[in-house]
């Protein structure tokens, strides 16, 4: 677990991953008091996933989930008390409580969801790489998916698109073992997800998806490559999570002593012995960042309980974007606070800077490949008729060649008869 990242990257991530499972304990006892509605799946486990690959990536690239989403949305720096007031339903949400847990939504850290439909990210990631590839802007989308959701049609489809056109974007597949309640061994033909990569002819591989420095150095790396032009990843991350699929999964498909084994390997003890070990920080400073992490979640909570529920009238709003309507910042709107928001170019602004394929040869360019094609031919033509005139001189040769002591064509018997059987050459 060897690093060379400064102190103040170290503690970053230590205070994320932090963040993260101290924010989705608390959130995990409000749904059972009742105050976090309809489905709610949990972070805790893998948190080094979220966290080590954002910690990577450049403030202003994409990056896209699916519905296991607070810790994401939280390491891309999202504010914890209105990811906590969206769960709630509350109009101090990043959606006004619209959304809610499966739906986290923050336009401002280039996070973009947050999606219920098993797989629905994916051709929406590559869309935002065909983007990206189209204007130059030299940004890669990292898009998240569990494991299951390898086996949706449209997994491949966008594997083998963003192949062929060579797309700046990392598909990070979040490997706990469990579709729901079924495990992938017994779902897939090749449990190893990052060997499917092979059919689409792009770079796949496997890292420790519970150890953020691993998927610091990964995630790392896949984003080189996809910055140089050299296409998509799809990088398999195997990872754990401690709680059930969601918060109405018992989990009783998994035995109590393959989670207990599984929590000896949990990612934040692992780093934060490793800040320790390598003198980064002392663990009085680290217990610090613990004390103050709790105090953000408890602050959270009542943030998102002190937070208006929306009206009935709210059903009717935000259905239809008006043209020339501008964008609703969520934190200028609930915390009033200045934020520095994205743009992109408009239509107006859009050059064609690649050719997806090749356009129709003009009539020059086609005489001169015509003339090429022929000349290849002939160069064929005469190195084959030099190959058999090659082969005829050889032959000659050794119809020619006289062995001492063996018996030469018509000198049977040593009278000159042919031996019996023997005909005329």
């Amino acid at each position: 677990m060897a690093s060379t990242l400064p102190k103040e990257k170290l503690l970053s991530m230590y205070r994320k991953m932090v963040l993260v499972r101290r924010f989705e304990e608390r959130a995990g006892q409000q749904y059972g008091l009742g105050k976090i509605a309809g489905f709610c799946h949990l972070y805790i486990g893998q948190e080094a996933v979220a966290v080590g690959a954002g910690e990577a990536m450049r403030p202003d690239d994409y990056m896209i989930a699916a519905y296991r989403e607070h810790g994401h949305a939280l390491a891309r720096g999202a504010d914890p008390g209105m990811v906590m007031a969206e769960l709630f339903g509350r109009t101090g949400g990043y959606s006004k409580g619209k959304g809610g847990s499966m739906h986290i939504f923050d336009v401002e850290h280039h996070f973009y969801g947050g999606y219920g439909i098993v797989g629905g990210q994916i051709p929406l990631a590559t869309g935002m790489a065909f983007a990206s590839r189209y204007r130059d802007d030299g940004r890669v989308t990292v898009c998240f998916f569990g494991e299951a959701a390898a086996n949706q049609g449209s997994f491949h489809e966008s594997l083998n698109m963003a192949s062929k056109w060579k797309l700046p974007v990392i598909y990070v597949c979040e490997n706990n073992r469990y579709g729901m309640g079924t495990a992938i061994v017994r779902t897939a033909a090749v449990a190893e997800i990052y060997k499917r990569s092979t059919g689409y002819a792009m770079r796949g591989e496997q890292c420790d998806g519970m150890d953020a420095l691993a998927m610091h150095r990964a995630v790392s790396d896949c984003l080189d490559h996809c910055r140089s032009g050299k296409g998509p990843v799809l990088l398999e991350a195997r990872t754990y999570r401690f709680r059930g699929h969601s918060m109405a999964d018992p989990a009783t498909y998994r035995t109590k002593t393959e989670v207990e084994d599984e929590r000896k390997n949990d990612p934040i003890p692992k780093l934060r012995a490793h800040v320790v070990a390598e003198k980064v920080a002392e663990e009085a400073e680290l217990d610090a960042i613990d004390a103050e992490v709790k105090q953000v979640c408890e602050q959270a909570v009542k943030f998102a309980d002190g937070s208006p529920e929306p009206s009935v009238e709210e059903l009717w709003r935000d259905t239809i974007v008006a043209e020339g309507e501008g964008d609703v910042r969520p934190r200028e709107r609930v915390l009033e606070a200045k934020v520095s928001w994205p743009s992109w170019p408009g239509p107006s602004d859009f050059e064609v800077r690649w050719e997806i394929e090749p356009r129709e040869p003009s009539a020059a360019d086609q005489k001169a490949q015509q003339a090429s094609r022929a000349e290849e031919k002939n160069k064929q033509q005469n190195g084959h008729a030099a190959a058999r005139d090659g082969a005829a001189e050889r032959e000659q040769g050794n119809a020619g060649d006289h062995v001492p002591g063996s018996a030469q064509p018509g000198a049977g018997g040593g009278d000159g008869a042919r031996p019996p059987g023997v005909p005329d050459r």
